[in-house]
């Protein structure tokens, strides 16, 4: 078993109610348009508390800005790194380099998509994330995609240009799912949503999120209510035999 972690940043649940690859991602998944992330719905914050699962008053970080916890709770790499297994991440926002401690990732790929374009940039991540996979035999991938969220802070959530780069993210990840042998399990989310140029608040457009699995029996399916952003790292460690950490708020949702 092996696990892909898909997040494309400031990914709204109603576009994967759209026709063409967003809502055939919903017919093969196991899926929740109603999950929540957590306040301040901010991009570093919210992935602190994907990948240690507590809530940002927990693990201290509330900006963008990388604070060092104070009292530290082991995040998802570290625990499964010491569980034997091997971690990659493939993203173009430089912030995330945080979120995994020093020589808890057996391959890390920066793409600077603030210099190139956040569109360039997912096309050359998800060309280096599938040559890794069919290449590498990690267990667990984190693959990031950060345009959605700029094209909804220059244009705005919802408008046309958000539309367009969230559905070309959604189109880059089809085409990595179908490079996966069978034991592959993927988890695709986002960590906030977005509206008007702007998120941050605890509004419904801002705090609600997608999580969608796909993988095992295949079967499309509603995943239980009251889900959040906290439930996938000890998800993540359950596909993979590693115990949660025993300071993990959150529960596995398989």
């Amino acid at each position: 078993m092996k696990v892909l972690l898909i997040l494309l940043d400031g990914l709204r649940p109603e576009i994967l109610l759209r026709e063409g690859a967003p809502r055939e991602l919903l017919s093969r998944s196991a899926h929740t348009l109603k999950a929540k992330a957590v306040y301040p719905s901010v991009t570093l914050p919210s992935h602190m508390s994907l990948f240690h699962s507590v809530d940002p008053s927990r693990h201290g970080v509330t900006t963008n800005l990388y604070t060092p916890q104070v009292r530290p709770v082991r995040g998802l790499c570290e625990a499964l790194s010491q569980a034997g297994k091997r971690c990659a991440f493939f993203y173009d926002w430089e912030e995330l380099r945080d979120l995994s401690r020093p020589g808890s990732l057996a391959e890390s790929h920066f793409i600077n998509g603030d210099k190139i374009g956040y569109i360039e940039s997912a096309k050359m991540l998800t060309a280096e994330c599938v040559n890794y996979l069919e290449r590498a035999e990690a267990d667990f991938t984190f693959l990031y995609y950060c345009a959605p969220d700029a094209a909804g802070h220059n244009y705005g959530w919802m408008g046309d240009e958000y539309v367009s780069a969230s559905e070309f993210c959604l189109e880059k990840v089809k085409e990595v799912l179908g490079t996966l042998p069978d034991d592959y399990t993927v988890i695709i989310t986002s960590d906030h949503g977005g509206h008007d140029r702007m998120h941050g608040s605890d509004c419904e457009e801002d705090m609600t999120i997608p999580i969608l699995a796909l993988g095992g029996d295949g079967a499309a399916r509603e995943l239980p209510e009251g889900l959040t952003i906290t439930d996938i790292a000890p998800t993540v460690t359950s596909l993979l035999g590693v115990p949660a950490d025993g300071e993990w708020e959150g529960k596995s949702f398989l």
